[in-house]
């Protein structure tokens, strides 16, 4: 019943598309910061920049809806600028164009300081002593970043990419719910908030739950499936 619903096809395109933008786009950026902050050698500078990249986590998707809207709306910030300059006004967020970008974009600025954690945890067990010798070995920082910081931060890594693949259907469904509108359905209607619509609005539970089901099944053969792959390219994986 599920698939012969008309508009499923593209609810799966939409839900595979956003989430290997949001894979690709959302997987590195904690990576290269928490080199970069890592490697700060003022202490009180360093916790400064840590608390920095951790705050937006914490916003909730409406203020950072406020946040976009204040900025790309048609009467916000860049429109503003872009009429300053004689150029068009462009209302972002209805654009199908726009949306997505600016969908991932602010997803990447909301969860890259606190992607950073796993990796932070990792990079304190180097001893410092190891850097030490790279040095006086005439190692350089992006030489010391290839042989002793990466090879140290593979593991949570090849965990994080593990766990990214299982989730690979599912999306922040509140901050879709709080971004998309009538004028881009066609570009950001995913698999949850069609069940949000079918199941509580229109009251087929049995419906939605059954979406849910088949969701955590594919996820669960997708992290056991990537985990069997890891241990064989790699030699490394979650077990």
């Amino acid at each position: 019943e599920v698939f012969q619903e008309p508009e499923m096809l593209n609810l799966i395109k939409n839900t595979l598309e956003i989430s290997i933008m949001r894979l690709f786009w959302g997987f590195w950026p904690p990576i290269l910061l928490a080199i970069c902050i890592f490697d700060i050698l003022t202490p009180w500078y360093k916790k400064f920049c840590q608390t920095m990249v951790y705050i937006p986590y914490f916003f909730s998707w409406v203020i950072v809806y406020g946040i976009v809207f204040a900025f790309f709306s048609g009467n916000g910030l860049i429109n503003s600028i872009m009429k300053d300059l004689g150029m068009g006004n462009v209302d972002f967020l209805t654009s199908k164009d726009a949306f997505r970008p600016l969908l991932i974009g602010s997803q990447v600025w909301k969860g890259v300081g606190w992607g950073t954690i796993l990796y932070f945890a990792a990079l304190t067990n180097v001893s410092p002593d190891l850097y030490d010798a790279a040095k006086v070995d005439g190692a350089g920082p992006l030489r010391r970043i290839m042989a002793i910081t990466l090879p140290t931060m593979m593991p949570v890594i090849t965990f994080q990419l593990i766990m990214s693949l299982g989730q690979i259907l599912n999306n922040d469904f509140e901050q879709i719910l709080m971004y998309y509108n009538a004028a881009v359905y066609d570009v950001a209607d995913i698999i949850d908030t069609w069940v949000y619509r079918v199941g509580l609005g229109k009251m087929q539970y049995s419906l939605g739950q059954a979406v849910t089901m088949m969701k955590a099944v594919i996820g669960m053969v997708l992290i056991i499936g990537s985990n069997y792959v890891s241990n064989k390219v790699a030699g490394r994986g979650m077990w």
